[in-house]
């Protein structure tokens, strides 16, 4: 295991606004603040408005959380963010992702998705962080089957999924305590 590279802010050093966003931010997530979050808090204007744009991601695209969860994990799995998996693989499996797909993705294998809606979310991601960008013929067939503003939403997810990664791996943030890491 890395050495992390930013403690979590102690009480004591936080400043009023720092107390508020960490009250806000802790409320929803069982009174904690972890992974990116934590590191974030240090910089009160990135945490808040990472914060909106989470919450914005999680509760208000056009996506299910079915294929909002299954974006995230192959973001995840890409960018070998432990932590972001450990965060997300439960949710995905309680918004109906199914075992053997996320177990698929944990192993870095190209999963079996019969669902043509949740097939063309995995190519999306998949495709954007192979060659960074989507094949022409895989947009039209994203467009076809989930619809512009539902392409737009994914794009959103997998970039903001992958600033958490980047986040978490830069600052080498540590998986709770006691949690396995996923791709070890």
């Amino acid at each position: 295991m890395k050495p992390r590279r930013i403690p979590d802010l102690d009480p004591g050093e936080m400043d009023d606004r720092q107390r508020a966003l960490f009250e806000a931010i802790a409320g929803p997530r069982g009174g904690v603040v972890r992974g990116p979050f934590a590191i974030w808090l240090r910089r009160p204007e990135l945490v808040e408005k990472a914060n909106e744009l989470g919450n914005h991601l999680r509760d208000a695209t056009s996506l299910s959380k079915r294929l909002s969860e299954l974006a995230i994990l192959v973001t995840a799995r890409f960018w070998g963010a432990g932590y972001e998996w450990y965060a997300h693989e439960g949710q995905a499996a309680a918004a109906g992702v199914a075992p053997e797909v996320i177990e698929a993705i944990r192993n870095g294998e190209a999963p079996r998705l019969d669902d043509p809606e949740a097939a063309i979310v995995y190519e999306v991601s998949r495709e954007i962080y192979r060659s960074k960008e989507i094949p022409d013929e895989t947009y039209r067939r994203g467009i076809e089957v989930l619809g512009q503003t539902r392409m737009i939403d994914l794009v959103a997810v997998l970039g903001f999924y992958t600033m958490v990664a980047m986040t978490l791996n830069a600052f080498n943030a540590p998986l709770p305590e006691g949690a396995a890491d996923p791709f070890a």
